[in-house]
């Protein structure tokens, strides 16, 4: 797994990276992408951590559900790439967000 990470997360998170719990984890979920099939592919797995620097990050929202099909799972919660099928829990948002403020999303 190749992931890209940017650099203000890179930092942060660096010290996690060295310790045993965390090699022992990744390990644990390489072996997992080798034998089954895992979403996002493996080098997404950190995509929001590339896609937007810690100083820029307003909000976290943490899905609890990922994406199991092909292709949707890109490593942001209730996200899927243009062209891809929207999951029902990715409608339902969008119409919360037209119930709650009136515009489409």
């Amino acid at each position: 797994m190749n992931v890209q990470i940017e650099e203000s997360w890179k930092i942060r998170l660096e010290p996690e990276f060295e310790k045993d719990y965390f090699r022992t984890l990744t390990n644990f979920v390489r072996e997992e992408y080798s034998q089954y099939p895992i979403y996002p592919p493996g080098k997404l797995i950190f995509n929001a951590f590339n896609l937007c620097p810690f100083d820029k990050v307003k909000v976290v929202i943490i899905g609890q559900d990922p994406y199991h099909g092909p292709g949707q799972a890109h490593g942001l919660c209730f996200s899927v790439n243009d062209g891809v099928r929207f999951p029902p829990s990715l409608i339902n948002i969008f119409k919360e967000i037209k119930d709650d403020i009136g515009t489409d999303a």
